[in-house]
């Protein structure tokens, strides 16, 4: 065995494993992102629930403001923003937990400005750690009193007057919250009260401390109790524009990926009655069987994913951009789009230089490698795939959500997407996400890992390994299975269409379609 073996397959790779594990580890505490992603369309509906069409006794109107929004809007937001604020207090629990944990360690010596070698590492660490936990209880604690103020509003306009009061209340007894909050909330509680209490200036902290339709509903009950038909006018026509775009939101967001997802329902039923019906003659049968010549052997593909992905994501690539003279964190939204942009695109461009160094050697390569072809039927195995992924993934993410119970982690780049409203960076992520990561990820996964497995493995046996390889490099636990099932499909269209433009297509329109979706509800 060779020194390059060796410190290949038992220096490099357990480190690899060690840092993937330790990152699908981390993930396991931090909240999904489909809870956030959730109360934004919850905000949207209850806009769009303020909807009157000028006819109010058009039933088709009525069918169709139902069919988007549900018949109890108002009872379906208080759901979700109860079990919103569930969730937070639960990780403001931990958090508690764990500060009271390190307070009650002894005493730490203060670190000195510079570090010396008789001052222990791990009082660096849990300075470290307590400033973390400080900040994550203040944003905790703040999230949570925006929930409280916005829950009480949904309680009151639903005729739970005494129980909005009393959320109300509590919110203005804890000290941990800002006074601005507890101030919202006393301007709240007096509106509502029997009798009302108007105090002080009390629209500023309404426009200060709410959005969208909290705020309208609050300056429409302060309007009324203050007798001020011109600005009570100002309020509801605002309220019914805002209504009605948000209504089209909503059906731009429900209406494109459930036809679609229709499609791939027809698709599949289709596809597998004509594999039932012709057998090896059937689309899904096409290639089916049909394996890679592969002339390298396992050695180059731990060479590409340890060193050209993983060593390239986890240290080089964050080595390199920690030399850059940017502050961080990262205020600037057009600055934290570029810096997603340059980061994915160093970890490609390392990953893809490496592939071409390990496999110059066997040049020229074997039929369909790499295999790029215009003049073929490529735009319809992508089209297709993604309709039928919807409906799988669909399936699989509603089962997930039950596993995971809002745990598990997301990838942070759609965070950043939903909360950004500037163009430019909007430009950027969708670059990013839309033709960085297609281009790239189905080159090494679907163009170079699952044919390399077909020399081990039957190619349903490469689909599978390739795909959970894909889902586990997104390192959040909690988007294995989806990403496993999304990668299934795209296994499923290169294997078949034996060209890398059909899942790059697939693959460009998925990303596509969720960052539209982000786009239209950050917009809101």
């Amino acid at each position: 065995m060779t020194l390059k073996r060796l410190i290949l397959i038992f220096i490099l790779t357990p480190i690899a494993v060690l840092l993937a594990v330790l990152s699908l580890f981390n993930s396991w505490q931090e909240p999904q992102f489909q809870s956030r992603l959730e109360l934004y369309q919850t905000n949207i509906a209850l806009q769009a629930q303020a909807w009157q069409s000028e006819d109010s006794n058009d039933d088709n109107l009525q069918a169709i403001r139902e069919a988007i929004l549900g018949e109890q809007p108002l009872e379906s937001a208080t759901k979700q923003y109860q079990e919103a604020r569930e969730s937070v207090q639960t990780n403001l629990d931990k958090v508690n937990n764990k500060l009271a944990q390190l307070r009650s360690q002894p005493e730490i010596t203060p670190i000195p400005p510079k570090p010396l070698p008789d001052v222990p590492p791990t009082t660096k660490t849990s300075r470290q750690g307590q400033q973390q936990l400080q900040q994550s209880l203040k944003q905790l604690q703040k999230l949570l009193a925006e929930l409280d103020l916005r829950l009480g509003i949904l309680q009151a306009q639903q005729g739970q007057t005494d129980t909005a009061l009393k959320t109300w209340s509590e919110l203005q007894q804890r000290s941990d919250i800002n006074p601005e909050f507890g101030q919202t909330a006393a301007v709240l509680s007096g509106l509502w009260s029997n009798p009302p209490r108007l105090l002080p200036n009390p629209q500023e902290p309404i426009q200060k401390n709410l959005e969208g339709w909290f705020r309208s509903t609050a300056l429409v009950k302060l309007y009324q109790l203050q007798q001020r038909q011109d600005a009570l006018s100002a309020v509801k026509a605002a309220q019914q524009e805002s209504a009605a775009q948000a209504v089209i939101k909503l059906a731009v967001i429900g209406t494109i990926p459930t036809l679609a997802a229709l499609i791939g329902l027809i698709l599949l039923i289709l596809l597998f009655a004509q594999r039932l019906l012709k057998g090896k003659a059937s689309l899904l049968a096409q290639n089916a069987d049909v394996p890679w010549s592969t002339p390298w052997d396992g050695e180059t593909v731990l060479q590409v994913f340890v060193v050209g992905f993983f060593f390239m994501g986890q240290i080089f690539v964050p080595l390199v951009l920690s030399l850059l003279p940017i502050a961080r964190p990262i205020g600037d939204v057009r600055l934290q789009a570029f810096y997603v942009l340059l980061s994915y695109l160093l970890v490609a461009s390392g990953a893809l230089l490496v592939l071409y160094f390990s496999l110059k050697r066997f040049f020229p390569l074997p039929e369909f490698w790499f295999r790029f072809r215009f003049q073929d039927n490529w735009f319809l195995w992508g089209l297709g795939g993604y309709c039928t992924a919807l409906p799988i993934v669909v399936v699989v993410s509603l089962i997930n959500q039950q596993l995971w119970q809002g745990q598990g982690g997301s990838n942070p780049l759609l965070q950043l997407a939903l909360e950004s409203r500037d163009g430019v960076a909007l430009g950027i992520f969708f670059s990013t996400a839309a033709i960085a990561a297609p281009f790239f990820e189905e080159i090494l996964f679907r163009g170079f890992l699952l044919p390399s497995l077909t020399r081990y493995l039957p190619v349903w046996g490469a689909i599978l390994v390739s795909s959970l390889l894909f889902a586990i490099a997104h390192l959040s636990l909690s988007e294995i299975l989806p990403l496993t099932a999304l990668g299934i499909v795209l296994g499923v269209v290169y294997t078949r269409s034996r060209n890398l433009l059909a899942p790059m297509l697939l693959h460009s329109l998925w990303n596509s379609g969720t960052l539209l979706s982000l786009f239209t509800l950050g917009s809101n």
